[in-house]
């Protein structure tokens, strides 16, 4: 299946991931598998923390919205994957790849910030259980969550607006899945020096300044359970830490290899299969990964299945 090489100046071309039709087939199959677990996954863990009193707590809050994120971040990139994957004609607008990147920008860093507030949360619940309801109170709690998203939002803004005001001479043609700073920064025949840099400082800021805050939350969580090793409750708790420290290795491990390695070791192969991890591996195993170990959204699950 031949990819079409006709683009206008305000179109791009994503190559995706394959050109041979079997690798094709394999790839929307995979993908399409991948967004239905993801959507099936996030809205059932929503509606199961909405129905049962027991879960209206910070930390099912924070959870929900880590749910609505992966919603929205897989849906501004899958059904584009799927879309291209099998079609002839694999050209994007220019306002429709700004669009995609903004989303997907604004919700990944949103994501990173909202891990760093459940690890925070999870550090008031376990080093601070008698202050923890005043803590984090719904006050609290909603102006974290609204932030996180202001400042995905804002920093989204900034990249797009820095990334469309290259000139693209060089190519049209993007090579990879979805519209991704770096691939957009080699197109340019213009120094990015500039989208580089700013490129770097919000890495710098949202992921590892966010990992440093998780890595400093769990160091004060270990040594607290360390200290009071035969309490059931706060062992309890720590299960669920396990569970975001699973979510927060593979999330930033792949996003900080993407966005902080030197320009010199760049790979259009390597992104690919590393964009593919946090962009659809991690929403989709997240909802798994907080539920499987907790016995109240399991108990929650099999209650509403038996009166079906």
């Amino acid at each position: 299946m031949e990819v079409s090489n006709q683009t206008s100046p305000d179109r791009f071309i994503l190559l995706g991931l394959a050109n041979v039709l079997y690798l094709q087939v394999i790839c929307f199959l995979m993908f399409l598998l991948m967004y239905i677990i993801t959507l099936s996954g996030n809205l059932l863990l929503i509606i199961v923390v909405r129905s049962n009193p027991k879960l209206h707590s910070p930390m099912y809050f924070f959870l929900c919205n880590l749910s609505i994120i992966d919603i929205g971040f897989t849906s501004s990139i899958v059904p584009i994957i799927l879309i291209n994957t099998l079609a002839k004609d694999r050209s994007i607008s220019l306002l429709g790849c700004a669009a995609q990147m903004f989303v997907s920008l604004a919700l990944g860093v949103t994501e990173c910030i909202i891990l760093a507030v459940m690890a925070y949360d999870r550090f008031a619940a376990i080093c601070r259980p008698l202050h923890y309801n005043s803590i984090m109170n719904k006050k609290l709690c909603f102006y974290l969550a609204a932030g996180s998203y202001n400042l995905g939002f804002i920093n989204a803004f900034i990249h797009v607006v820095l990334t469309f005001q290259l000139p693209f001479c060089r190519s049209h043609h993007v090579n990879h899945y979805f519209c991704e700073v770096p691939p957009f920064l080699r197109m340019s025949c213009r120094d990015t020096w500039l989208n580089k840099t700013a490129m770097y400082i919000s890495a710098l800021i949202f992921l590892v300044c966010s990992f440093s805050l998780i890595l400093i939350s769990y160091v004060h969580i270990i040594f607290t359970i360390m200290k009071n090793r035969y309490s059931q409750g706060r062992l309890k708790a720590f299960s669920t830490c396990a569970s975001h420290l699973n979510v927060v290795t593979l999330y930033y491990g792949t996003e900080i290899f993407m966005y902080l390695r030197p320009h010199s070791t760049d790979s259009y192969e390597v992104d690919k299969i590393v964009s593919i991890l946090y962009t659809t591996v991690t929403p989709m195993l997240n909802p798994f990964i907080y539920s499987v170990r907790n016995k109240d959204v399991i108990n929650t699950i099999l209650s509403t299945l038996s009166r079906q």
